[in-house]
């Protein structure tokens, strides 16, 4: 259900435009208003499990997910499906890593890979059909079953929850409340101050003000995270090269996809007239091609390394906005979006597999759960500003009629979007080769296996990372030990 919510409203938003009189500033908090909450919470989340009760606080996020669910669907205006979207996020922030954690605390040791592979691909189905079962559910019923078909998934969940999962708790309770208040203020100045350029003026006081001031409050959490006894986000994992450099590309990477199909799929169904539905199935060739070609590319990475598959997968994507800006025009046919989408699909399934092996081969063994949380906020964060940003370009040069007047928008839109990611290829580029310096002073850890379990001494054992569309590979947490309930 949360990764799912991620993507799936967003083939709906033409038809919720229209019957909630939104505006585009509107459109875009709709979409914000569950992922700003769900990246700003996700660590905190995941120490509320260790220090109360994974099952527990897991049973809290369920309950949480699907009210505000049923609250996006009685929605009656715009303000009233924000509010319930961010508390789905909310939810949302809860179920992702602790999902994870529950799995190794309830399936055997020998059976983890298998699960975690589950897992990552009802994940990756989930992300990829986001869009298609948003554009399906509202043709054919009404945008609100989007919402409504989580409550009866929901209700169902909590009787199975106490039944079949056991409760465990992690080792360290210490929880950096302060440091996820500082880092959501921060982050809501500054993705509020983006979506009021377009509206009020970039030199605008409600536009300068909410951008200072998310300036001001981000400057202080990493004050604050420099002394934390136990940081929301741990610095000093940073001081790894590699982990900055494939961390900013996964931000990087995220705004230009999620601003992009923020844009696409209102372009097929406003400009192009195509219903929800049909959107979903011409989005496709992006959506689902990691499914097939993910694989593919866990291998090549066996053979030449991490490195070299995720630099070109990000310029791939590259050309494949660039080439959809030079052909976007009202009247553009289905065959020349399609090789657009195909490279796209193609450049996110080089991606995802071994950027995130890279992410936990530069870590400590014992840090790779931390370092699967901070690359998933991080991504998170980067799809908030991409809309943000994206659309704020689109409404400096564009406007929803009449066709032409989107165009105009959209096309300098996705030039940024792809900016964006052959930008992040070259961060992906200037990864240190395993066996130079990681930038550190230490030498680099082996980044490029495909699993990343090379990375550091005394890995041996740890289950395979999974990797998905929807988040980084997950580790299993250290210290876990159910307490017998």
């Amino acid at each position: 259900m949360a990764a799912l919510d991620n993507l799936v409203v967003t083939t709906a938003l033409p038809v919720i435009r229209e019957d909630l009189d939104g505006s585009l500033a509107a459109l875009e908090w709709i979409v914000n208003g569950y992922t700003l909450p769900f990246a700003c919470l996700l660590l905190f989340a995941a120490g509320l499990g260790d220090r109360f009760g994974r099952r527990r606080v897991f049973t809290g996020g369920v309950i949480v997910f699907t009210l505000a669910s049923a609250l996006a669907a009685l929605a009656g205006s715009t303000g009233e499906l924000i509010a319930a979207r961010a508390l789905q996020g909310v939810g949302a922030a809860v179920l992702l890593p602790l999902s994870l954690t529950l799995i190794t605390a309830s399936v055997p040791a020998q059976r983890r890979g298998t699960a975690f592979g589950i897992w990552g691909a009802i994940n990756g189905l989930a992300v990829a059909g986001g869009p298609l079962v948003g554009g399906a559910v509202t043709e054919h019923l009404s945008w609100h079953w989007i919402f409504w078909l989580n409550v009866p998934v929901g209700l169902l969940l909590l009787p199975l929850i106490r039944l079949r999962l056991p409760e465990s708790r992690g080792t360290d309770t210490r929880l950096d409340v302060l440091g996820a208040l500082l880092a959501s203020a921060g982050l809501l100045g500054v993705v509020l101050g983006i979506v009021r350029g377009h509206e009020h003026g970039w030199t605008a006081a409600s536009t300068l003000g909410p951008l200072g001031a998310g300036v001001a409050v981000l400057a202080l959490f990493v004050r604050w995270e420099r002394r934390a006894p136990a940081p929301l986000l741990p610095l000093e994992l940073f001081r790894s090269r590699t982990f900055a450099l494939i961390n900013a590309a996964s931000l990087l990477m995220f705004l230009g996809m999620f601003g992009s199909i923020f844009l696409l799929t209102q372009f097929l169904q406003i400009i192009q007239g195509h219903g929800p539905q049909s959107a979903g199935l011409r989005m496709l060739p992006w959506t689902a091609v990691p499914l097939l070609i993910a694989p593919l590319a866990g291998v090549l990475t066996d053979r030449i390394g991490g490195r070299p598959v995720v630099t070109t997968g990000l310029a791939v994507m590259a050309a494949g906005l660039a080439w959809f800006a030079l052909v976007a025009d009202p009247e553009v046919g289905y065959a020349a979006q399609v090789p657009a989408f195909v490279l796209c699909g193609l450049g996110m399934a080089m991606f995802f597999a071994p950027a995130g092996a890279m992410v936990m081969g530069a870590v400590p063994a014992g840090r790779q759960g931390v370092a699967s949380g901070v690359n998933n906020s991080l991504r998170e964060v980067g799809g908030a500003l991409g809309i943000a940003l994206l659309a704020s370009v689109f409404a400096a040069r564009g406007d929803y009629a009449p066709p032409t007047a989107f165009v105009d928008g959209l096309v300098p839109a996705l030039w940024l979007g792809a900016a964006v990611m052959a930008v992040a290829a070259l961060l992906v580029f200037a990864v240190p080769r395993p066996g130079t310096s990681s930038g550190d002073g230490s030498p680099s850890a082996p980044v490029d296996r495909a699993d990343g379990s090379a990375a550091q001494e005394g890995s041996a054992g740890a289950a395979p990372a999974v990797v998905t569309p929807g988040g980084s590979p997950p580790a299993p947490p250290v210290g876990v030990e159910p307490d017998g309930r």
